[in-house]
């Protein structure tokens, strides 16, 4: 499998891992904020389907129907606006969207070279190639699927695949013990 397959196969697998953390839950635990910077589901997916619009679209001239934004929406997007869906949005229309940016995402990958020119219009110097961005974009869904676990887990206890493995809610209640136990030894120290 030359670079470029495997860079796409990675992509997808972080892609359908992340989705399939959404699975069999209602609006509220989609929606709901559980890290003190208001970390969601919903919001963070949003999150990656504009980064998979922008860096892997836009940046090679293959533009989607813009993402779908509330009515109040301004200059929010830099600051944290499109970490979170407004009671007004469909959590579906959010979830079509990232969708939908991942499969033009994916015919911009299988159209292009690596070494495919494309430009950023909101870095300092915006060229790049598609291979840096694939692999930029990988990254994103990388490092966002983090908090996706975590959040997921907090939402109901989900945690990863091999959760099943490690052993029983006992044996994972005596780690957390453990882990615990060996940070409370540092209370005095702060």
């Amino acid at each position: 499998m030359d670079l470029k397959a495997r860079l796409h196969e990675s992509l997808r697998g972080a892609r359908e891992t992340n989705l399939s953390k959404l699975e069999g839950l209602g609006e509220y635990d989609l929606r709901r904020p559980l890290t003190p910077t208001g970390s969601n589901l919903l919001g963070i997916l949003r999150h990656l389907g504009g980064i998979e619009h922008a860096y892997l679209c836009e940046t090679f001239g293959r533009p989607l129907p813009p993402p779908p934004l509330p009515d109040d929406w301004d200059e929010e997007l830099w600051h944290n606006g499109d970490m979170w869906v407004r009671s007004t949005e469909s959590s579906e229309a959010v979830l079509t969207w990232y969708r939908e940016a991942c499969a033009q995402a994916d015919q911009t990958i299988q159209l292009l070279d690596l070494d495919a020119p494309g430009r950023v219009p909101h870095w300092e110097n915006g060229s790049t190639t598609l291979g840096h961005m694939i692999v930029v974009v990988l990254g994103e869904e990388c490092r966002h699927g983090g908090h996706i676990d975590v959040v997921r887990e907090l939402v109901d206890g989900r945690a990863g695949p091999d959760y099943g493995v490690f052993g029983s809610p006992e044996k994972w209640q005596a780690y957390v013990a453990r882990v615990q136990a060996a940070a409370d030894l540092f209370t005095d120290k702060n």
